[in-house]
């Protein structure tokens, strides 16, 4: 575009925007819109979004719960919107965030704004192909996905049952989405009815392309003024060369802690025997058989080598693993090549071209991944290595798995997401240790950034340093200013008047052996003064199922333990019945919001370190230390350090509430790294006294 374009066009969206109302007036009009509150973090938080998006800088924004952060960023996101030829992008972890924006937050916001705007906001729910029903797959002659393993017959049964569900739900269904399907259904029995974007004919080729749920959800997706998604899909967006999303210029990204784990997910590999041979299934009739007899041979020696060799962390690659995954490669290869061109085929069957496409994708899964192991190994020096492999263990219903996943992914969001978008990630958890660096490395901002928090004002004027993004153009050909900000907008609630955090100094250190008798102690202690209403976050499912078992005798409360029933009905009768307990591990850690009296005490059991022998996490921390850093910090403390926010943000969730957080391992108060996790949690009035903590529960629960 000209230069003098490019101004032209500047200038009426300057123009544009001159004319609407300001964000400000905006907020307050949602707010008594929805019958809230003004929070001043809340409207910090929105001035400093609309601040980013002007000036094309990123912004990381922790607001704690209660801030009403949602609104706070949707408000700047629709006004640009109105002005934008693009739609805004909103991405989230969890499914649960998704549908309040989407059936709560968005249609409220919609309809308040809309007087004040020229035209009403509209907006969409975007996901990947795998989450709607394939109308084709549902209809034609597609072979159902072979069984990859031996199912007893209550299982089979159930997967049958489920199948007749959705086969009655796609009569009815006007979305296909899989998420309004309730209650759910199993991957095995979803899998006979979906397929991923390699799969899919396309819409010009497929019979039922007019009709596909997918299509007709990125069509309504391209006219709207804001898209929600998911992490995941953000990052296919991003890196894939063809777009998923909408045009967009702006991407706010909710619950942003969780944003590297899950696009590391979506970039990681897997191999196995399971796979090879679902690949020879699809490849069938299609080609002569000696060529997939050869992968099925290669498959079974996979097999055989797999189920011998010791699970765990490969730093090297043996030669015989290595000649093996060559096989594989190569058959895999050859029965590509067999198949003839990618597009081949008669355009009338389409049948015929759905299988030839399965076929395609389940071979270049195969051929890609094995290359991409062997590719990883032979680096001369540790700082070189880019990814790492390890062997998951098989059990009596999965095979052994190879698996492979980057060591950072720092520069692929760096260059792939953050390069010619202007990004905004917010969470109630980004300032570790008091700080937005970790995981603004993680994120491949880079550090060196002045964080600011909402008593330093609005001035918009901290921004970091330049990251390597630095001189690319926007869209309209301009230069984008670089760096980012981190802003702490604090939180509505009071935390030193609310909550105590309660570390438990003298007990002994947590061993591997259970928990020690002096915890189990400890928590019935605890339990008994607050009585009842205790949400427990252990370390892992063993140890709270133990400590269920050992303590179901010694209280007189109720006390539920995650697996008894779905989490979602154990949650909803922990927060109905008031002295009930609940006992969990991970899920629980982030997912349980129960306001009021229900819950007045979190006891967490050990500091959330990841295990030392988790391939993944002690890879990492030996690449960073091989750079020059602290692995131990960078990696294992800055896990636990988000879970241990996320699990003592469970405890405030109005208000109205008070309690205690109970950390019974004394490393949060004797390490030399207590005070990095202690300055990520939420600043609770501290003790180490038991009776101070137990006569606190007790005046609670008389209350």
């Amino acid at each position: 575009m000209p230069t003098d374009s490019i101004a032209h066009a500047e200038a009426d969206d300057a123009s544009s925007q001159e004319l609407l109302p300001p964000v400000e007036e905006l907020l307050s009009t949602a707010v008594k819109a929805v019958g809230g509150v003004e929070r001043p973090g809340q409207l910090t938080m929105a001035r400093a979004v609309q601040r980013a998006i002007d000036k094309g800088e990123h912004l990381a924004v922790q607001a704690g719960t209660g801030t009403g952060k949602s609104l706070a960023y949707l408000i700047p996101s629709v006004r640009h919107a109105m002005t934008s030829d693009g739609a805004v992008v909103v991405s989230t972890a969890t499914i649960a965030l998704q549908r309040q924006l989407v059936d709560r937050d968005l249609p409220r916001l919609a309809d308040a704004l809309a007087p004040h705007l020229p035209h009403e906001p509209t907006f969409a729910i975007l996901k990947g192909r795998r989450n709607y029903l394939c109308r084709y797959k549902a209809t034609a002659g597609w072979p159902e996905d072979e069984q990859d393993q031996l199912f007893d017959p209550r299982e089979v049964s159930a997967t049958g049952r489920m199948v007749q569900r959705i086969q009655e739900w796609a009569e009815e269904t006007e979305t296909g989405d899989r998420d309004e399907l309730v209650p759910g259904v199993n991957e095995q029995a979803w899998r006979q009815f979906s397929v991923s974007a390699r799969e899919c004919l396309g819409a010009t080729r497929c019979p039922s392309g007019a009709e596909c749920f997918a299509e007709l959800a990125r069509a309504r997706a391209g006219e709207s003024d804001i898209v929600v998604t998911n992490h995941a899909l953000l990052a296919i967006d991003a890196m894939e060369d063809f777009p998923l999303l909408p045009e967009h210029e702006v991407v706010v990204v909710d619950e942003a802690h969780e944003l590297v784990d899950r696009v590391t997910s979506v970039v990681s590999g897997e191999l196995s025997e399971t796979m090879v041979m679902a690949a020879v299934r699809r490849v069938g009739r299609l080609i002569d058989q000696p060529t997939s007899d050869r992968l099925m041979e290669a498959g079974e020696d996979l097999k055989a080598l797999l189920a011998a060799a010791p699970p765990g962390r490969l730093d090297e690659l043996p030669q015989v693993l290595g000649l093996t995954l060559a096989l594989v490669r190569d058959a895999a290869w050859a029965c590509i090549t067999s198949l003839g061109p990618r597009q081949g085929g008669d355009k009338d069957d389409p049948e015929g071209a759905g299988l030839r496409k399965a076929a395609f994708t389940a071979l270049d899964e195969v051929h890609d991944t094995a290359q991409r192991i062997l590719d990883a190994f032979g680096h001369a020096e540790e700082i070189d290595r880019a990814e790492v492999v390890w062997l998951d263990a098989g059990t009596d219903r999965r095979p052994p798995v190879l698996r492979i996943a980057p060591l950072t992914v720092a520069g692929m969001l760096r260059d792939k997401l953050f390069g010619d978008r202007t990004v905004v990630l917010t969470s109630a958890t980004l300032a570790l240790g008091g700080a937005f660096d970790g995981l603004a490395r993680q994120w491949g901002l880079g550090t060196g950034d002045r964080s600011r928090d909402a008593a330093e004002g609005d001035s918009g004027e901290g921004v970091g340093g330049a990251d390597k993004s630095a001189g690319k153009t926007d869209k309209k050909g301009g230069k984008r200013a670089k760096g980012w900000t981190g802003l702490d907008v604090g939180s509505p609630f009071d935390h030193p008047r609310s909550g105590i955090l309660y570390v438990a100094r003298h007990l002994p250190q947590p061993g591997r052996d259970g928990l020690p008798e002096a915890y189990l102690e400890e928590i019935t202690e605890l339990i008994e003064a607050a009585g009842g209403r205790t949400l427990g976050l252990f370390s892992s499912m063993r140890a709270a199922k133990a400590a269920t078992e050992a303590l179901r005798d010694r209280l007189s409360v109720p006390l539920l333990c995650q697996g008894d029933d779905s989490t979602m009905l154990l949650v909803k009768q922990f927060a109905e019945d008031e002295p009930t307990c609940l006992f969990g591990t991970l899920s629980l850690w982030q997912g349980v919001d129960v306001p009021g009296p229900s819950l007045r005490l979190v006891i967490i059991d050990r500091i959330p370190f990841p295990r030392p022998d988790d391939p993944l996490t002690s890879a990492r921390q030996r690449h960073v230390a091989a750079k020059g850093g602290n692995g131990f910090m960078a990696v294992a403390a800055t896990h636990a350090a988000l879970l241990l926010a996320q699990g003592a943000g469970r405890l405030l969730r109005s208000q109205h509430d008070k309690g205690v957080v109970a950390v019974l391992d004394p490393r949060l108060a004797t390490a030399r790294y207590a005070g990095f996790l202690r300055d990520s949690l939420p600043p609770f009035w501290p003790t180490n006294d038991p009776e101070k903590v137990r006569q606190a529960l007790r005046r609670l629960a008389d209350s």
